[in-house]
């Protein structure tokens, strides 16, 4: 999937767009390169005076970025197999478009705030790419953890998430996804961070309890998590 590479750490925006591109249709690709062409012009813009009627009206890149999903659908597949993923084409063109005009905290804010699910999926999925952000974007991170849309928590448990979040949220965070059934797949740096986290192992234990007390199944996932907080944590000798 798409996606994957946006949540990889290694993967880098030309090989983004590389992908995209492999799987979009001609017309979908003359859309990105105009949408990419159109966003790079605005990040190479200097501020100029206050324009109280260019306020009201909304840049060329944040139109393309609202409209994305009318464009960036799959090339037909020659050999008749499973078309690529649409949301996820949407997704990383978001991505993309952000990257390319520096998008800094203050616009991922309106966008998230102003976004339909699907924007702020984006824009949670656009955070690790955005230098310059700092821990500015948490607020959206958190927003996102207090929903119970399984796809934006599962976005912003990636590699943002992993760089910001403490260890108290970012045990909540775990939490939040085997309450709400996101794998923890999807949870960037899982093994790491869990490793040898009693306290995670507590929270874990109990919620097992719960359920269990409750005549409902524990997740597997669960143990999973579990089973990691066992890890020991590496000596300097090893």
């Amino acid at each position: 999937m798409l996606t994957d590479l946006i949540h990889s750490t290694t993967a880098t925006t030309p090989a983004l767009q590389a992908a995209l591109e492999a799987r979009l249709g001609g017309a979908g690709r003359a859309w990105l390169h105009e949408g990419l062409a159109e966003a790079e012009a605005a990040a190479a813009a200097s501020p100029g005076p206050a324009d109280d009627s260019a306020q009201l009206s909304l840049p060329t890149w944040e139109i393309r970025f609202a409209e994305a999903g009318r464009h960036c659908r799959p090339a037909p597949d020659p050999d008749g197999g499973t078309a690529p993923d649409g949301p996820d084409l949407t997704d990383v063109a978001r991505v993309l478009l952000l990257h390319t005009v520096g998008a800094d905290h203050t616009t991922a804010d309106r966008l998230y705030a102003h976004g339909t699910a699907a924007e702020r999926r984006a824009v949670l999925l656009a955070l690790p790419h955005l230098g310059g952000l700092g821990a500015d974007a948490l607020p959206l991170v958190e927003d996102a953890l207090r929903t119970n849309d399984t796809r934006l928590v599962a976005a912003a448990v990636g590699p943002y998430a992993f760089e910001h979040l403490d260890q108290h949220a970012w045990r909540h965070a775990v939490l939040k996804c085997l309450f709400t059934g996101v794998p923890v797949a999807a949870v960037d740096g899982l093994a790491l961070r869990a490793q040898a986290d009693s306290e995670l192992a507590r929270m874990l234990r109990d919620y097992a309890a719960e359920r269990t007390a409750a005549g409902r199944p524990v997740p597997d996932d669960l143990h999973r998590v579990l089973s990691l907080t066992a890890t020991a944590a590496p000596t300097e000798e090893s």
